[in-house]
């Protein structure tokens, strides 16, 4: 039987074309008077294009290889090395306890940033905060993890995948900054430097999900689980702007040790060609 043939190039145009599309309809729309939620929807069109592309894609290749390999990425539980997430979760905690206090000895921050917010800072559609988070984890690792980062694996390093990936998924959020409402249209009310901090910040945290990923036999999971946590930390820990640029320092440095500790994993190549 013939080997699959991944097709990256054209699975990030798909997705970038649809939800571009439709996250910039939500901008146009949200700035209007007459908003009435048709914005919240347009959003979720483009929150799940990925998701849409990546099961079409599977599921329409012929190829009963990657369609397994779907399913078992997503469901097979056996993949998943519980040691491995606990400790990118620790590590994580300990990226934004990190953060904080040195936002507090550096830039003079209050260590009022330990506490809990009162809500989240986003939902979509009048959906519940926290499920809004938790769809976005799941709806995305089902595209990114599902075929986008495999498309590129296929053909590279994981080293040079995170990067490729990592620039490519911070500039898919861009539209985000002109939808009123946002996480993203706060940062861009505070400044430009803020929206940069944050495009910046996803591609030191490609390297760490891209850990999690491979680490876990590519279980889409387990992204899932380490992606929920992210956003639940990023949206119920009070940091500040400020200490979200410290964080991105942090992060940084975090994804340098974790390459550095796993060197194998990241600059093998015995995978290209054979994820199937």
């Amino acid at each position: 039987m013939e080997k699959y043939r991944y097709r990256p190039l054209r699975f990030y145009i798909i997705c970038f074309a649809v939800t571009w599309f439709f996250w910039i309809l939500a901008a146009v729309i949200s700035c209007s008077e007459h908003d009435n939620g048709v914005s919240s929807l347009m959003m979720l069109f483009g929150l799940i294009a990925p998701a849409v592309t990546a099961v079409i894609t599977v599921f329409t290749s012929g190829s009963r290889a990657l369609k397994d390999d779907f399913k078992r990425k997503l469901i097979g539980f056996y993949r998943i090395k519980p040691t491995s997430i606990i400790v990118a979760v620790v590590a994580f905690m300990a990226i934004v306890a990190l953060s904080i206090l040195l936002s507090v000895l550096v830039a003079g921050q209050s260590f009022e940033q330990f506490a809990f917010t009162k809500d989240f800072s986003f939902s979509i559609g009048g959906t519940s905060a926290l499920l809004t988070i938790l769809l976005a984890a799941v709806i995305e690792e089902v595209g990114w993890r599902g075929y986008g980062e495999d498309s590129v694996a296929a053909y590279v390093s994981w080293f040079t995948e995170s990067i490729i990936f990592g620039f490519v998924w911070a500039l898919w959020h861009l539209p985000l900054f002109w939808i009123e409402g946002t996480y993203h249209y706060g940062l861009r009310m505070l400044g430009a430097g803020y929206m940069l901090n944050f495009l910046i910040s996803v591609i030191p945290l490609g390297f760490l999900t891209t850990w999690v990923y491979v680490k876990n036999n590519r279980s889409m999971l387990a992204c899932i689980i380490f992606h929920l946590f992210v956003n639940t930390m990023q949206e119920k820990i009070a940091m500040t702007p400020q200490t979200k640029c410290v964080e991105t320092i942090v992060v940084f440095f975090a994804a340098v040790v974790v390459v550095l500790a796993n060197k194998e994993l990241f600059f093998e190549k015995e995978h290209i060609g054979n994820l199937l």
